[in-house]
């Protein structure tokens, strides 16, 4: 019961931080960094729990995403109705293809996820326009309703909700990562025949795992639909396959707290760099390369240990203290 304490404790420290910033900065900023935070947090445990690299997750974002612009644009108009149907669609997607994907490793896996990104995305843009609108895309913010309590067509209102999805999606994980699916998503990826040896399926870890993450994603896609009120192909484009591995890897692979920071230096680098130089992307291939080189912890990996000294430094100091009255 402490320890659940203690690290809700730090998840909440977290992301009230991030609400108190809401008052020194732009809040589209603020807004585009909880949903790609959670849109790069399914990438992370994949990455750095199961060693599943995917450069395919622009898929899985556009299930969630187109699956709640249909419902906004062709059914309904309750934006908290049009969520659900997009996690629900990423999650009978990625039950789909997870069983196929999953058999693979390393670079065929990564292979064939980006070629799932290229296929949604000429479905989507050629195969589907006529009920897409193709490169267009589909336009629904004025169909979104007003809901009681948290209106979702506020932006402000907006943020308060996916704050609260985002403290959910990372307790989520961090009780993942303490039960015994956490472990063994571990040891799959680092001694499948012990996983074997133990009495598990490495086969069905491995599926657990694909379609928690991606479903995770999709639900990103959702948020990301309901927030700017429209959905083209460009959400499910090639190029941008790389970024939610490139914030994992920016921010530190595999730790709880790695997805939300690099997406606060990456959301920065472009929206600050992106204003006096064309290509900012160079700047973050340069930071890329000199954290890798470095030992593959990531900001928040390098950062963690030295934040563990200075708290340990003062609890010792209050300790002491004590002690003395």
């Amino acid at each position: 019961m402490v320890n659940a304490f203690k690290w809700w404790w730090g998840i909440l420290l977290a992301f009230g931080m991030l609400a108190a910033a809401r008052f020194f900065l732009p809040l589209p900023f603020v807004n585009e960094v909880l949903i790609f935070s959670i849109y790069t947090i399914g990438c992370s445990f994949l990455l750095g729990r199961v060693g599943f690299i995917s450069f395919g997750q622009p898929a899985y974002l556009a299930f969630g995403a187109y699956g709640t612009a249909f419902y906004l644009f062709y059914v309904g108009t309750n934006p908290y109705v049009g969520i659900l149907a997009g996690v629900a669609c990423g999650f009978i997607c990625a039950s789909i293809v997870g069983p196929l994907f999953v058999r693979l490793r390393s670079d065929y896996f990564a292979l064939v996820n980006l070629a799932l990104a290229v296929i949604v995305f000429y479905m989507m843009q050629k195969v589907l326009a006529e009920y897409t609108k193709g490169d267009n895309g589909l336009w629904f913010l004025t169909n979104i309703a007003s809901t009681p309590v948290l209106n979702l067509g506020r932006s402000s209102e907006f943020f308060i909700f996916a704050t609260l999805v985002a403290i959910a999606v990372w307790g989520l994980y961090k009780y993942l990562d303490d039960t015994i699916f956490g472990a063994c998503c571990l040891a799959t990826k680092i001694n499948e025949a012990k996983l074997q040896f133990l009495g598990y399926s490495n086969y069905k870890v491995r599926l657990l795992a694909f379609i928690v993450a991606n479903t995770t994603t999709a639900l990103a896609g959702a948020l990301y639909a309901v927030y700017l009120g429209s959905v083209s192909p460009e959400i499910t484009a090639a190029a941008r396959a790389a970024d939610p591995v490139v914030v994992t890897i920016l921010g530190g692979v595999g730790t709880l707290f790695g997805p939300l920071v690099g997406t606060l230096a990456y959301t920065a680098l472009r929206d600050v760099l992106s204003k006096f130089i064309g290509n900012w992307e160079l700047f973050v291939g340069f930071i890329l390369v000199f954290i890798m080189l470095a030992g593959e912890k990531g900001l928040w990996g390098s950062a963690a240990p030295w934040l563990q000294k200075l708290f340990s430094r003062g609890k010792a100091a209050d300790a002491m203290g004590g002690e003395r009255r």
